[in-house]
């Protein structure tokens, strides 16, 4: 069974931190790529980060302004995202995804590309 769990959403202050974890079950091989997404009211779900599960390449936009990290922890078979210097514009709902082959012709920041995914954290930022 394959399945995804995001933890750790919840209200901060503007300029606050915060650490969301998605834990992950099933077989290694169908979490080649797992990434974070977020989608505020109104908006279309964006990509944020993803991290290869082999050797912790990083696939980014930039969209964050090196405000947020993602990391890995293949041990506990658990993917983090750090977000400092949290702002209002940050509030949504925060969606892990696991891709389970490696990118051909699909964009790492499409959610398209992506196979599995969580059922959300909320993170909700104040002024």
């Amino acid at each position: 069974q394959v399945q995804l769990v995001e933890s750790g959403g919840g209200l901060v202050q503007s300029g606050g931190s915060l650490r969301l974890s998605c834990a992950a079950s099933g077989r290694t091989l169908d979490h080649y790529v797992t990434g974070w997404f977020r989608q505020a009211p109104g908006k279309e779900r964006e990509f944020v980060l993803a991290i290869r599960r082999s050797d912790g390449a990083i696939y980014y936009t930039g969209s964050v302004k090196d405000r947020f990290t993602i990391s890995r922890d293949n041990a506990r078979n658990t993917v983090y995202l750090q977000m400092n210097s949290l702002k209002p514009e940050d509030t949504a709902t925060y969606y892990c995804a696991s891709r389970s082959r490696p990118f051909y012709s699909e964009t790492y920041y499409g959610e398209s590309s992506y196979d599995y995914w969580g059922q959300g954290t909320q993170v909700t930022v104040s002024s």
